[in-house]
């Protein structure tokens, strides 16, 4: 008799255990939607974030290379407002006036430089500002009302630099394109706080980014579009 009440105590037991553990299969059935809504989320609020850049910057269009062109790669905003090409220089973007013309922009934001201070030339850096202000000034013939941003070139990685040791120059091609902004009376926008807490933004090459960088780009230049 005993014994049969023990053992109905520790069936008893048993089962509270279980019960109170619960199945661990079940669990995970129960939070593997919590997950996947939760990455839901984070879709709908990146889809919402790009419909709203898509609006601010309905009217503008941003002129560059390949770290430029990334807007467009990414989806972040329209092909209609991203003219740019990978080995874009500010010599080679002269040839898009005509294009830049038709699309007839209210604001011009301008990012140049990545290649052009790997231009094979004694001095890269002035070569390239004779031609970046060639650039404004038919951009400000062709479209005398329209709004010039000037961008500074986006760092690189250390690994970046150590395949190409030219790369150590994009501080003084900075410098550069800030005074050039200042002759020229166009705004400056000097983009290294988006880098200020290292995070995560380079893609493999240490040079070209993922689309959180466009993100925080877009969110930076939101005060230059009023």
């Amino acid at each position: 008799m005993n014994k049969k009440i023990t053992t109905a105590i520790l069936m008893g037991s048993v089962a509270l255990a279980l019960a109170a553990c619960g199945n661990p299969a079940a669990n995970d059935k129960v939070q593997q939607p919590a997950a996947s809504q939760a990455q839901e989320q984070k879709a709908d609020m990146q889809k919402s974030d790009a419909n709203s850049f898509k609006t601010i910057f309905q009217d503008s269009v941003f002129l560059g290379d390949s770290i430029t062109e990334g807007l467009s790669f990414h989806d972040v905003l329209n092909e209609k407002n991203v003219l740019a090409g990978a080995g874009k220089t500010a010599e080679f973007s002269l040839k898009d006036i005509d294009e830049l013309t038709k699309r007839n922009p209210k604001k011009i934001f301008i990012q140049l430089g990545s290649d052009d201070i790997l231009w094979p030339t004694d001095d890269p850096i002035a070569y390239s500002m004779k031609n970046y202000a060639k650039l404004i000034g038919m951009i400000k013939e062709k479209l005398p009302q329209a709004r010039i941003t000037l961008l500074s070139v986006t760092p690189v990685t250390e690994d970046a630099i150590k395949m190409e040791p030219r790369y150590k120059n994009i501080g003084d091609y900075n410098q550069a394109v800030k005074e050039l902004a200042g002759k020229e009376g166009a705004s400056f926008v000097d983009l290294s706080p988006i880098f200020s807490n290292s995070p995560d933004f380079y893609d493999v090459d240490g040079i070209h980014f993922k689309p959180d960088y466009y993100t925080k780009l877009l969110e930076l230049l939101k005060e230059q579009t009023k």
